[in-house]
């Protein structure tokens, strides 16, 4: 960029402010180690810091094109959308919140849910967002999930959800609430028919989720340093007024304490799939999916 440049015949300096370079969209700051990333990299990389490890969110749909085979799924249920039951009104009006977060994030609900093949096993895979109202599970959420494993039940399919939620949606009340018995009696029809859940639990995955299918899989996976619980560390300490120890409630404290099978880096999340798919929709190993060791039979298969 010219120091000088004409203006009428003159040569004037160029101020400062007209002196920077156009870096905006470019760099994004790591919010773990603080180095600036190339944006592109970062893209490449599946937005996981190049320098630390750190995965930034991610979208629903990028999450799903990321793990089916070529990319290519079949969004299913798409025209289910949130209502407002209740007519609630905070700050604003929750149907007006609804629109708001539709044209904000290009998503039609809080939950995507797909079709497709992942290692050429057949798949129904769902992936939360937490740019939509916070990921949080209200009618719309419980209904997508529900047809997601029922269709499963019908065509003879894998499950596997990506939860990042806040939990619960208070503006539809115990509507929202019903949602976690809802999905989790289908996930038991699912465990009836010996078909596979894979629960994947990113950051955040807190409150009803938590509570009901994000920890009902057959294996549970954890990307890395994901906060995963029910309550907040902050709600806890305040409750039970006592500090917390180091790292509570992130992937690794839950790991130590059996709460999750296997913390799986985003880039080495789709071939940790398929080896899991390879394994569970085995005919012979799927008929022996309710035993009690089948968990410790895929962590010796995976080593």
């Amino acid at each position: 960029m010219p120091w000088f440049r004409k203006k009428k015949g003159k040569i004037e300096p160029v101020r400062d402010k007209d002196r920077v370079v156009r870096t905006e969209n470019v760099f994004v700051r790591c919010e773990e180690c603080g180095e600036h990333l190339y944006k592109k990299e970062l893209e490449e990389a599946q937005q996981v810091c190049v320098h630390c490890g750190y995965h930034f969110r991610l979208g629903a749909y990028e999450r799903l094109e990321l793990i089916f085979d070529d990319a290519h799924c079949e969004e299913l249920d798409a025209e289910v959308v949130s209502t407002d039951p209740l007519g609630f009104v905070d700050s604003k009006p929750y149907s007006k919140r609804i629109t708001q977060a539709q044209h904000a994030t290009g998503l039609p609900e809080a939950v995507i849910t797909a079709r497709g093949k992942v290692g050429g096993h057949r798949v129904f895979a769902g992936a939360m967002d937490m740019n939509f109202i916070g990921g949080s599970m209200g009618s719309a959420v419980g209904e997508k999930i529900t047809r997601l494993i029922e269709r499963a039940i019908n065509e003879n399919g894998a499950v596997i959800i990506f939860s990042a939620s806040g939990g619960a949606r208070m503006q539809e009340g115990t509507l929202s609430l019903m949602q976690m018995a809802k999905i989790s009696a289908a996930l038991a029809a699912l465990e009836e028919r010996h078909l596979p859940f894979i629960s994947v639990l990113t950051d955040p995955t807190t409150g009803g989720v938590t509570a009901s299918f994000a920890m009902l899989g057959d294996l549970i996976f954890a990307e890395p340093k994901a906060l995963i619980g029910f309550a907040g560390p902050r709600v806890i300490e305040q409750t039970i007024r006592q500090k917390l120890p180091k790292d509570f409630q992130r992937s690794e404290f839950l790991l130590a304490h059996g709460m999750v099978d296997a913390i799986v880096d985003r880039r080495e999340m789709r071939p940790f799939l398929i080896k899991s798919l390879n394994f569970m929709m085995n005919p012979n190993i799927s008929e022996r999916s309710h035993d009690p060791s089948f968990k410790f039979q895929i962590a010796d298969s995976q080593t």
